[in-house]
This record gives C-alpha cells, structure tokens and sequence, in this order.
C-alpha cells in the first residue's frame, strides 16, 4: 500500500476524553440523563460504554473542563502506517502512549499527535471489545464502520485545519451552511471521513475570524437508533434541570433530528436520531442558507438572555485575537 492510497472510508472517530472537576455531574448526565452504560466510575475516572467497544467516552478528573483527546480508529495497521508517514512527511511528531492510558481508552495501544487548537489527536488500530450485556436508558447508539458520531469545532484557522484533515485522512467536503448568527455570517464546512455525513463540521466567523467558544469543541454529536431514544434523553435532561441550548429540530443536509444539551463542562453535546449516510456514487456538495430546517429554538427565549449570551460571546471571540490558534500545518 502507498502514501498515494485513498484512505478515505479507512478511518473513524473511536473515542472522546474529557478532564474536569465535575465528575459527579457528568455521571449524572451521562447515565441518567444520556442514557449510557457506565463501565468505569471511580474519585478520578469515569467511563462509558455505548456498544460493544469497552469504552467509547471517558471522564478524568482535572480543570480544563474541555475535551483533551479524540481517539480516532484506522481500519488496519497498513492505513495506520500510511497517516504516520503522511505525519513524518509534514514533520508532525508523534508519542506513543503508554499502557495504561491505553487500558484507560480501552484499546491495545495507540499514538499521539498535537492536532489543530492544540487538541490530542490518537491513532489506533484495534479497540478492546467486550461481550457483557449494555445497561442502557436508550435502547442503543449508531456506531459501527461510521464511528461513535462527530465534532464540530470553531476556527480562527479554518483553511488550516481543512488542510489536515484533508491531506491527512482523505477527508471529503459533504456541503456548507451559512448562516448569521449574532450579528455576524458563519461558514460552516461538514467532512466526512467515512459514509457518516459529516465527522468534522468547521465553523468560522467570516471576514474577520473569531473564535467565541471557550472550549476546543463547540459541540460532540452521538446518534441513537429510534425517535422514542431521543425524545426519552430530551425529557430526561430537562427533569434533570441541564440547559437546552437548542431544542429538537431538524438540519438540512444531513436531515438528522437533533437537540443541543450544554454539557457540564460547558461544551454542547448533540444527540440526534435519522441522519443519512452518503451514498458516494450520486453525492454532490450542496450550499444551505440555514443550519435548521424547522425547531433547534434556544431554550432562552428573552431578550435580556440573548443580549447577555452574544455579548459575551463577543468578548470571547475579541479576546481570542490576542492568542495564536495552534496549528500543526
């Protein structure tokens, strides 16, 4: 196999690790309100399974209080050492991780890059599986060959980062949108790396480029099987008193039907139901005015909410000109 292999369908979004001090609340969300198997639960760690993967989303205790790592699965060791020699070629470095990290993210071994906004980047090949029986809310999670779900991620960097992705896993462009939000146009880019419509969505401001999210990601997307799924996690978050920052609505371009959740550490998480899975033959990239067909209202409806949330994202993005965004390209 060469460097010149199209890795495109090879490679998955495996795993997603979070540092906070609210470990307690994430158990809370991510058991009784999400719905998840909780494998691991400890004063330092948590985990969490959503299929036969022995982890799939993991909590350690620390203050960043934002996602620190995605895992990302590579069909075999030949596609591995592909992006690894893509890497080398790019002088982009890389670490192995020890065993016990390894046994943390429940797989057999994996490596580490610094990705774009200085998030780790880990590569593996093979995943700890296990057979026991799910203790779920949901009756299951969309994963398989298409991976655990998708990030969307804010940039100052935006064509950088497409650049990664592209030049790195073959990434290819499903559609943007463009859409204004708080007084300014945001141009969102959807990747796919596999036949889940998007894995990576890009978002940056246009012209001038803010970035307004505190964290690394704005928000982590997981699909559940059936419609009584969602609507069971909506009900139960909201009877948990955990912020709705958009309620169910439906995208465009991928039709998923979805809500928006803020997480405790303050990222949203996205739980959605129905999304199309790309039939590569006839696939075209489209351009959309809007991010929703219909729904995905804020929850905050008054006019005092809304001044005081575009405020600070302002602030936010102001300040985010003051700091360089990592880039690895």
């Amino acid at each position: 196999m060469s460097d010149e292999t199209d890795l495109f369908g090879a490679a998955r979004m495996g795993y997603v690790v979070v540092e906070s001090d609210r470990l307690h609340d994430w158990r809370r969300f991510l058991k009784q309100g999400l719905g998840l198997h909780e494998a691991l639960a400890d004063e330092s760690t948590l985990a969490f399974r959503m299929d036969d993967h022995e982890r799939r989303l993991m909590i350690r205790k620390g203050p960043a209080e934002d996602v620190v790592a995605t895992g990302w699965q590579l069909r075999d060791q030949a596609a591995l050492d592909i992006v690894l020699r893509r890497l080398s070629d790019r002088d982009i470095a890389v670490e192995t991780g020890s065993a016990e990290e390894a046994a943390f993210r429940g797989v057999a071994g994996f490596v580490r890059l610094t990705g774009p906004k200085a998030m780790a980047i880990e590569l593996f090949t093979e995943a700890r599986t296990t057979a026991a029986p799910l203790n779920m809310l949901a009756s299951g999670f969309v994963t398989g060959d298409s991976g655990m779900g998708h990030l969307a991620i804010t940039s100052r960097r935006p064509e950088k980062m497409l650049r990664f992705w592209q030049e790195i896993f073959d990434a290819r462009l499903s559609d943007r949108i463009h859409q204004p939000l708080s007084g300014v146009m945001l141009d969102i880019d959807f990747l796919r790396l596999n036949e889940r419509h998007h894995t990576i969505a890009i978002a940056a401001t246009r012209g001038l480029h803010l970035d307004p999210i505190r964290t690394r990601v704005q928000h982590v997307n997981m699909l559940v099987p059936t419609l009584d799924d969602l609507t069971g996690a909506f009900e139960r978050l909201c009877d948990l008193g955990y912020e709705m920052a958009h309620e169910i609505g439906q995208h465009p371009n991928d039709r998923e039907v979805s809500f928006y959740v803020v997480s405790p550490s303050g990222f949203e998480l996205e739980l959605g139901w129905n999304a199309l899975t790309v039939d590569e033959a006839a696939w075209r990239p489209t351009s959309y005015n809007a991010i929703s067909v219909w729904g995905h209202r804020p929850r905050r409806n008054s006019r005092l909410d809304r001044l005081a949330i575009n405020a600070g994202n302002f602030r936010r993005g102001l300040r985010s000109l003051l700091h360089p965004e990592y880039s690895p390209l």
